[in-house]
């Protein structure tokens, strides 16, 4: 089976999150830059304002079960370096691909 996992992070951590997936042998993935939004707990905003200029960058891949562990323990070691930066991860399952 393989699973989606989406990555939303400040654009500060962009270098960090390719090196991660460079690390991590993850070679396919779409890239979003610009992403408008605010975390659910503690995020500031990010929506490319004058009140608010950061902006995130989102990332997708897809990749087999046994990936996702790793890759989530990459992500959460990201966020621990600056909790105030912010970066977030989400899994679903992919049911086909073609």
């Amino acid at each position: 089976m393989m699973k989606a996992v989406m990555i939303i992070f400040n654009q500060a951590n962009t270098e960090r999150v390719e090196y991660m997936f460079d690390k991590l042998g993850i070679r396919g993935y779409t890239w979003f830059n610009e992403v408008k939004g605010r975390g659910s707990e503690t995020g500031e905003p990010r929506m490319g304002t004058h009140t608010w200029p950061e902006m995130n960058s989102s990332v997708i891949t897809i990749v087999p079960d046994e990936a996702v562990d790793n890759l989530l323990e990459a992500v959460k070691k990201l966020d621990e370096i600056n909790k105030e930066v912010g970066v977030r991860a989400f899994v679903w399952a992919i049911e086909k691909t073609i």
